[in-house]
C-alpha cells in the first residue's frame, strides 16, 4: 500500500511532532510513503529521508496557491498513492477534489469540516475530537480515533550539569510552546511556592520575553531554565522528576503520553484533552486550570511522596500500554487505511 502525507504546519510544534513520529513509525511497516511539506524544518525533512521516505516541499500559501497545487498534483501523479492523509486544516485546504474517495483529514484540534471539504475520511486524535467531527455531519463509518504514541525506549538522560541544574535537585519539565494557552505563567507562580524546585521549559513562542520577565520578577532566575525548542524530549524526560502540564486550552496534549511512556509522574491542569484521559490520583494528578496554589501543592506532593509518585508512574504506564504504544498506533492506522482502499480501490491506472 502507498500512502502520501501532506502537512503545512509550523516549523515546530506538538502536532508537527506527531506527524513526524507517526510517519516514522509507519515506515517500520510494509507501507511505501511519500511526504509533501513546507521546507522550513530541516530536521524533519532529514529524518524522513533517512527513513527512505521521499519528500517534496511547497509553500502552502493560501494567497497564491497555484505553485503548491502544482507540486502536490505532480507528487500524486508520480507516487500514485492509495491513500492521502492531510495533517491539519491548512494542508486539507489543498486536497484535490478528484481524489476525495481516498483522502483523509487529520484533526489535532477543533477544525471546521470545511477545511477538509475534499476529504471523505476523517481521523480525530481524541474522543472529543471524534465527537466534534461527527457533530459536523461526518458518518461514523467514515471517521475514527487514532491515538498518538510515544516511544522513548533506551533514551539516555540529558546531563543536568549541561543545563546548570544540580544533580540532586527536584526537576519539573514542561514541554510547551511559549503561548498564553499553555499556562506557563501559572507554572512560574507555582514554582515560587515550591522551595528548591528547578523547572525546565522546553519550547519557543511569542511569550518568551514576557515569561522571562515574569520569572525575574518572581526571583526564579536561578531555578528556571528556558531551553528553547528541543528535539531530545526523551533525554529531558529521563532526567526530570515530574512532568508539569498546566495548559489552559488543550484538545489533547501529547505531553500526557510522553510522561506515561517515559515513566514519569504527571501533574496536569484540567483542560478538556488531559481531563478526558488523566484519572486523578491514578495515572496523574489533575488540578484546576489557572490555579498556582493547587499546582504548587501537587508538585510538592509528587516530589516529597515517593509512594505517590510510584503509583502515578505505574498507572500512567498502564494507560500507555493500553492505548498509546507504537504497535497500537501502527495497527489502528493500517486498519483504517485498508478500509479506505477497500472502498476507493487502488490508485487508478
Amino acid at each position: 500500500m502507498r500512502v502520501m502525507h501532506v502537512m503545512a504546519g509550523a516549523p515546530e510544534g506538538g502536532a508537527e511532532n506527531i506527524m513526524l513520529e507517526s510517519v516514522l513509525a509507519l515506515a517500520e511497516t510494509e507501507l511505501e510513503q511519500h511526504v509533501v511539506t513546507r521546507p522550513d524544518n530541516a530536521f524533519r525533512i532529514r529524518r524522513f529521508r533517512e527513513a527512505g521516505i521521499g519528500v517534496d516541499v511547497a509553500a502552502f500559501n493560501n494567497a497564491w496557491p497555484f505553485p503548491t497545487r502544482r507540486v502536490l498534483g505532480e507528487a500524486i501523479r508520480t507516487f500514485r498513492p492509495d491513500v492521502i492523509e492531510y495533517w491539519m486544516g491548512r494542508a486539507g485546504q489543498f486536497a484535490p477534489k478528484e481524489y476525495r474517495s481516498r483522502q483523509i483529514g487529520w484533526y489535532g484540534g477543533y477544525y471546521k469540516l470545511a477545511r477538509f471539504a475534499n476529504c471523505e475520511w476523517h481521523i480525530g486524535l481524541t474522543i472529543d475530537l471524534l465527537r466534534h467531527i461527527r457533530e459536523q455531519g461526518v458518518a461514523d463509518d467514515r471517521s475514527a480515533i487514532i491515538h498518538t504514541y510515544a516511544d522513548f525506549e533506551g533514551a539516555d538522560p540529558v546531563d543536568r550539569a549541561s543545563l546548570d541544574t544540580p544533580a540532586d535537585a527536584p526537576v519539573a519539565l514542561s514541554l510547551a510552546r511559549l503561548h498564553e494557552k499553555k499556562g506557563l505563567d501559572t507554572l512560574l507562580d507555582a514554582t515560587a511556592n515550591v522551595p528548591g524546585l528547578y523547572v525546565w521549559i522546553a519550547g519557543e513562542g511569542p511569550l518568551e520575553a514576557e515569561l522571562k520577565a515574569h520569572c525575574a520578577r518572581l526571583g526564579l532566575g536561578d531555578r528556571v531554565r528556558f531551553l528553547g525548542w528541543r528535539n531530545d524530549r526523551g533525554a529531558l524526560l529521563a532526567a526530570c522528576d515530574v512532568v508539569a502540564f498546566p495548559s489552559r486550552y488543550e484538545p489533547f496534549g501529547t505531553v500526557t503520553v510522553d510522561a506515561w511512556a517515559a515513566s514519569r509522574p504527571l501533574v496536569a491542569a484540567d483542560a478538556v484533552g488531559p481531563a478526558a484521559y488523566v484519572k486523578d490520583g491514578e495515572n496523574g494528578l489533575l488540578i484546576p486550570k489557572n490555579d498556582p496554589d493547587s499546582l504548587a501543592k501537587a508538585l510538592s506532593a509528587v516530589i516529597s511522596d515517593k509512594a505517590l509518585a510510584a503509583k502515578l508512574v505505574a498507572g500512567g504506564r498502564a494507560s500507555y500500554e493500553a492505548q498509546f504504544t507504537k504497535s497500537v498506533f501502527q495497527r489502528d492506522s493500517l486498519a483504517f487505511y485498508e478500509t479506505i482502499v477497500k472502498q476507493a480501490g487502488p490508485f487508478p491506472g
